[in-house]
């Protein structure tokens, strides 16, 4: 079976969104970003259809019922749920992409069993590298929301990380070695990108 979903995952500020940007655009024939759903309302800039599908509640709920939302996870102290929206995922399978996933631990657990997919575990140099960066990209964000997020990256890191099949350090100012790394690893995984 041809591999088409790869899993490039890690803790909140670790740069996994910005590695699969990098990617996809080096490969725009060949490689999609997997978009995924969510209840939150946009933030500023976001595109439904781009960025998220944005769903109500109601319409979330109805999704997960009749197969739209393949899998999902509920984040209790923001009141919000993210998933992977079905028809976003076979649209890109169906045009012979191979789709990079960034969910959390649920879906990539998702998406080895279910799509036999390579995972991919990002981390940052240090956790204070982490904390820095999500300071520098959210400046409003208080310092209690701050520390939760830390103590999140940090358990994640220590629970999830042996999970996945590979861990690519992202250090500052180092993207594209870590790029490259991935870029490797996907051509030894048999992923097809150019």
């Amino acid at each position: 079976m041809k591999r088409q979903v790869v899993v490039i995952a890690g803790p909140t500020g670790s740069g996994e969104t910005t590695i699969t940007n990098e990617i996809v655009k080096r490969f725009p024939d060949k490689v999609s970003r997997l978009v995924t759903a969510t209840t939150r309302l946009p933030r500023a800039g976001e595109k439904n259809g781009v960025d998220y599908y944005f769903l109500n509640d109601e319409e979330f709920a109805r999704q997960k019922e009749k197969g739209g939302i393949l899998e999902s996870t509920y984040i209790p102290n923001r009141n919000t749920h993210y998933g992977t929206y079905a028809p976003d995922l076979n649209g890109k399978i169906s045009s012979n992409k191979t789709v990079i996933a960034n969910p959390d631990i649920v879906g990539a657990r998702y998406f080895k069993e279910n799509f036999n997919a390579a995972t991919i575990f990002i981390v940052p140099e240090s956790i204070d590298a982490l904390e820095k960066r999500i300071r520098e990209r959210n400046p409003e964000l208080p310092d209690a929301e701050i520390a939760k997020r830390r103590v999140n990256a940090e358990a994640e890191m220590r629970d999830e990380g042996s999970f996945y099949d590979y861990k690519v350090t992202n250090a500052d100012g180092k993207l594209e070695e870590a790029v490259k790394q991935i870029v490797a690893i996907l051509k030894k995984e048999g992923y097809t990108l150019e």
